[in-house]
């Protein structure tokens, strides 16, 4: 089985990307194949593409990273001019390829083929309601359950469709969609996950981040707004938008570790609000040190921050094996520090002798941050200075993120001096959540913070607070 090496990062959500090219002599499988490479990031367990020539759905998706999945000829047989993609790590239901997305759903009169980025959080009960008046499911996931609203309210038109289906669904969602003639973008109303519009010399791109946008040369547009349907056909791009009786609540992790730091999301630059982080945990948890240093890649933004309005120097101290990716064949649990040094080496000859600062952007189990606080230990450094560029991780996420059980995460089972000890740093200091909110420059109410706080923007599951969820 495949896991994350590095146990002290919340699991990624999906990427989902979509394009539509008016000529309807062009291939949108190839540009689709870049947009879901740039997206790797949020999605390592499947990869698939499913496209339209306005007759014809046709589609290809396996286990595995988009490389690994597309090939030259793989991608010659995607004949359409319309598409989807969909990069997926499994939030709900198996990692299996029969859960592998883009779904495609045919009924009397057409088909739609639909990708998902989010969770939702009433999928029994609209599943139950479902199969009681006879649908079959072929997959495990919730995705299948928006599909199938869509195709069954489709016979008053597709929006009617989706206003329908948005009406009933609750939880986190970005959707593109296709069907024969049009490609259409969904973000649920609180804007949980991120979703925007590119404009092509030819047609239009949607996708989860805009740097899925540069990869293709797009000009990014916008982001969709919370709430808003894009629908892109032969006319060009209109937008509708569903009465919203809710807050806004943009996912906080976007900023500290999921999307790519070349991405621009809701306004905001993702490396800038990383950068920010680190210079407002600077002045929060000063320290005493010789060398500033990163956990490659997500901290690097953060180190370099806390480099800049601290005054200490910042350096390379770990090294990252480029070639683990996020995934990698875990060894047996006495061999976990073997997995984790195939990862990242302590870089001996810029740590020995020297009292070093250590920046990550989170902790969520502490199991790997001690390996590493040993390892620079081995490699000569002086004392080491843990900081986080986030405030201590208390809750689970009900909204894509593979949240462990709250008895897992450290943060809500220790105080910070009993998770110092049990890392085995010198000193340990979190980014309050007032800096975090301040770095990204949104208001608190725009944001989703549960993960932090416990106050989720919509009800969710019921949570036992002592034992997990």
């Amino acid at each position: 089985m495949l896991h994350e090496i590095d146990s002290d990062k919340l699991k990624e959500e999906c990427g989902v990307a979509g394009i539509y090219y008016n000529d309807i002599s062009k291939d949108a499988a190839k540009s689709l194949y870049y947009c879901l490479y740039a997206l790797q990031h949020r999605g390592q367990e499947s990869a698939g593409i499913a496209v339209t020539d306005g007759n014809n759905t046709v589609s290809h998706k396996e286990m595995g990273l988009v490389p690994e999945v597309f090939n030259e000829e793989i991608l010659k047989r995607l004949k359409g001019s319309k598409g989807i993609g969909h990069v997926r790590y499994s939030t709900t239901g198996d990692s299996c390829v029969t859960n592998a997305q883009p779904l495609t759903v045919r009924y009397r009169g057409g088909s739609i083929a639909l990708a998902h980025n989010g969770n939702l959080v009433n999928t029994e009960e609209l599943k139950s309601r479902l199969e009681e008046d006879g649908t079959v499911f072929q997959t495990t996931i919730d995705s299948e359950v928006i599909a199938n609203l869509i195709a069954r309210f489709r016979g008053n038109g597709i929006i009617h469709a989706i206003e329908r289906t948005m009406d009933m669904i609750k939880g986190s969602y970005t959707l593109v969609l296709m069907t024969e003639d049009s490609l259409i973008g969904i973000r649920d109303p609180y804007g949980l996950r991120p979703l925007c519009i590119g404009k092509l010399q030819d047609g239009y791109v949607l996708a989860s981040e805009s740097c899925a946008l540069d990869v293709i040369e797009a000009e990014f547009i916008r982001d969709v707004e919370p709430g808003e349907i894009i629908i892109i056909d032969h006319t060009g791009l209109s937008s509708k938008k569903v009465p919203i009786r809710n807050r806004r609540a943009s996912c906080i992790f976007e900023y500290i570790y999921f999307a790519r730091p070349d991405s621009v999301i809701d306004g905001i630059s993702v490396y800038a609000a990383r950068k920010n982080a680190g210079k407002i945990l600077a002045t929060e948890h000063p320290a005493d040190a010789d060398l500033v240093i990163a956990v490659p890649d997500t901290s690097i933004p953060a180190a370099i921050g806390y480099a800049e309005a601290s005054g200490i120097p910042f350096g390379e101290g770990l090294i990252k094996n480029r070639y683990v990716g996020r995934t990698f064949i875990q060894p047996k649990q006495e061999l976990r520090e073997t997995a984790v040094r195939l990862k990242l080496n302590s870089l001996k000859s810029n740590v020995f002798g020297k009292r070093i600062v250590m920046i990550d952007d989170s902790i969520v189990r502490g199991t790997t941050g001690k390996q590493i606080v040993n390892s620079l230990r081995m490699a000569g450094a002086k004392e080491v200075h843990l900081r986080i560029s986030s405030p201590p991780v208390t809750y689970g996420c009900h909204f894509g993120i593979d949240t462990p059980n709250r008895e897992q995460l450290i943060g809500a089972m220790k105080t910070v001096e009993q998770i110092r000890r049990a890392i085995g740093a010198d000193s340990l200091g979190y980014l309050s959540l007032e800096g975090l909110v301040k770095s990204v420059g949104k208001p608190f109410d725009k944001l989703c913070l549960a993960c932090f706080s416990g106050d989720y923007p919509m009800e969710v599951p019921a949570i036992d607070k002592n034992n997990g969820f």
